[in-house]
């Protein structure tokens, strides 16, 4: 007996659910940081879930006219197969490969010409992967919900700190810029740097042995735009940390600070990967805004000028006091996991061949700084090192006490120019976490700030080699150390 439309439409819907549900669940579960927004909640519901509801329930209806009726076993085992099968392509990789997608439609077709009998048996067993996938998901939610901000509180009123001194303050972060005290030494060996030379004639100031707190930018930044440590939020993932983006790209203790003494704040990045999760915008400009993004992104693959858009916005420049954070995606780092990884001497040549580019963006943003305002404090801060020497940059997972591979991770460079010249309280500058809380007593002159600075330790998430968790691996002095937080 031929189903009633209600109970074929049932079935379509069933069969478009189960489509789709393991897919979300699977990439947002593999992906939250990217992913924990409102809008993204909504895009994923309607994507993943309605249109295929839609889809299913219309084309159902239009294969069960007279005309089409002998093709209509045919519909609902192709569709399932293949809207789940793109799904799992997205998931896996952001973008439309049409090579995959067409494969993916002969797989379908011959599965539902040969194997539509058990289209029930898929649909059941696609449901049970979704249940699956919510074990993974879950923590991840539960984490959302249990997350505190206590530890962005500050220990004293430095939000509230009124500057005595307000020249335009430029951070400049190239991104995996080993300091230039490493770079001649260990794993680099790169005996003459063009932007070394160029910054010394410049008389900026260097800080050897200068070093992050974290191994990668979401948690390195976190840390500098709230002179805290968060040590990794108890997570055992050295790469993105929850709410980083919301924090760096959002409303942080330094971008408070400077607004609340009349600074204009500007974001410029080559690459929107702070911005993947749609975070609230806490800066007055940017080069990108949310609706450049997209959904299903790394925020790797798109790329934009920094220099240019820097000299735009300088010229325009409306005499209020400014604060410029510009992010360049280079030098960066070496292959993230061993399958993409060559041997290291090859990672280092490809490492070396993206610092001069650098260089010559670094050299042309200062020099037209410099000629437009002279009286402006240039930051060249990085985030972390360029994990040159090691394997693969997951190979700091592993329990290490060689002085050389740690410097790699986080020997992070910083040059400064100091118009009026060099503050005393500079000294001080060991570490990313203080160097804002620094900088704030000197624009304040205000020393009791440097009260409360942090203790300058460097830390790692280890996975291998030792019992798992959070490490102290650089002491305050820069020497290594293996401490279980």
């Amino acid at each position: 007996m031929k189903p009633s439309v209600k109970h074929s439409l049932y079935i379509s819907f069933i069969a478009a659910l189960a489509a789709g549900l393991y897919p979300l669940l699977f990439y947002v579960s593999n992906n939250y940081t990217l992913v924990n927004s409102w809008s993204h909640v909504a895009y994923f519901i309607s994507v993943f879930l309605g249109a295929p509801v839609v889809i299913f329930s219309v084309l159902k209806v239009i294969s069960s006219s007279t005309l089409l009726q002998k093709f209509e076993k045919f519909v609902l085992p192709f569709l399932n197969l293949f809207v789940f099968l793109f799904f799992i392509k997205t998931a896996l990789y952001a973008g439309f490969q049409i090579w995959m997608v067409v494969g993916i439609g002969v797989v379908s077709l011959f599965y539902a010409f040969f194997f539509h009998r058990y289209f029930l048996k898929v649909v059941v067993f696609q449901l049970l992967l979704a249940v699956v996938a919510c074990f993974y998901l879950i923590p991840e939610i539960n984490a959302q919900f249990i997350y505190s901000k206590e530890w962005i509180e500050q220990p004293d009123a430095i939000t509230e700190v009124q500057f005595k001194k307000k020249p335009n303050v430029y951070l400049i972060q190239p991104d995996g810029y080993v300091n230039f005290s490493e770079l001649k030494k260990g794993f680099y060996k790169v005996k003459d740097n063009k932007l070394e030379h160029f910054l010394q004639q410049e008389d900026f100031t260097f800080y050897p042995n200068f070093r992050s707190n974290y191994a990668s930018t979401l948690t390195s930044n976190s840390s500098l735009f709230t002179m805290k440590h968060h040590y990794y939020l108890g997570t055992i993932k050295f790469t993105e940390m929850l709410n980083a983006r919301n924090i760096i790209i959002g409303e942080n203790p330094v971008l408070t600070i400077f607004k609340n003494n009349g600074y204009t704040t500007t974001f410029l990045a080559e690459r929107p990967y702070l911005l993947t999760n749609k975070p609230k915008m806490g800066y007055h400009n940017s080069n990108y805004v949310n609706k450049d993004v997209g959904y299903i992104t790394t925020g790797l693959k798109e790329k934009k000028d920094v220099v240019a858009p820097l000299k735009s916005f300088i010229k325009k420049h409306s005499g209020t006091p400014a604060f410029y954070f510009v992010e360049i995606f280079e030098p960066g780092h070496i292959a993230v996991d061993k399958k993409n990884a060559e041997d290291p001497e090859k990672e280092r040549q490809k490492w070396i061949e993206k610092l001069e580019e650098t260089n010559k963006k670094v050299i042309d943003a200062v020099t037209f700084i410099k000629q437009e305002d002279p009286k402006g404090i240039i930051v060249i801060l990085a985030d972390h090192g360029g994990f040159v020497g090691l394997q693969f940059m997951h190979e700091a997972y592993q329990k290490t006490e060689n002085r050389d591979k740690l410097y790699s991770m986080f020997g992070a460079n910083l040059a400064v120019y100091w118009p009026e010249g060099v503050p005393s309280a500079t000294k001080e500058i060991r570490s990313t976490v203080n160097f804002f809380r620094i900088l704030f007593s000197y624009l304040s002159e205000d020393t009791a700030l440097l009260e409360h600075l942090q203790e300058d330790g460097s830390y790692l998430p280890i996975l291998q080699g030792a019992r798992k968790g959070i490490y102290k691996v650089l002491d305050s002095n820069g020497t290594p150390v293996f401490e279980k937080q």
